[in-house]
């Protein structure tokens, strides 16, 4: 995972103690299901998620420019987005609690927590493929909600 400041040049990566005091939650460990699972488990557990699942975008995906533009506004969420990826690739633009953007890159084996109500957008990197594993406390609660009303998608919209 590689974060750093998109719009503070020259400042120092963001390392994982600022990432947490900015109220976010990662971890990397192997991408494989024994090293996985124990890590998605305690977090159903202590955190309440009651259902995981998986996804996978890649260069064949159909309408992949169409789903990828869901996430490419700013939004939020009114739960945790929990991502623990497992192939390929991404960016996580996150808003800081002064509302900088923090740019996040996530590969395999690397777990990121935004919460809820933290604006964001996503994006693939130049492979264009990504594979995670993902958490919800509800899945209806994954909703994404527009910070600019004035937005293509609206002001809210699902990103399943």
């Amino acid at each position: 995972m590689k974060s750093y400041w998109l719009e503070k040049p020259g400042q120092p990566a963001i390392d994982g103690t600022e990432l947490a005091a900015q109220g976010l939650v990662n971890a990397q460990c192997e991408p494989d299901n024994a090293h996985v699972q124990p890590l998605l488990d305690d977090l159903m557990t202590n955190r309440g998620y009651g259902t995981q699942d998986e996804v996978a975008l890649h260069p064949d995906t159909p309408n992949l420019d169409a789903l990828l533009d869901k996430f490419r506004p700013e939004h939020h969420h009114t739960e945790d987005e929990v991502r623990f990826v497992l192939s390929g690739e991404g960016v996580f633009d996150v808003r800081s609690l002064d509302d900088q953007w923090m740019r996040i890159e996530v590969g395999p084996g690397d777990m990121l927590i935004v919460p809820a109500m933290r604006h964001h957008r996503f994006f693939l990197k130049e492979s264009r493929a990504i594979r995670c594993v993902r958490l919800f406390q509800d899945p209806n609660g994954w909703t994404a909600h527009y910070r600019d009303d004035n937005s293509a998608q609206g002001s809210a919209a699902t990103n399943r």
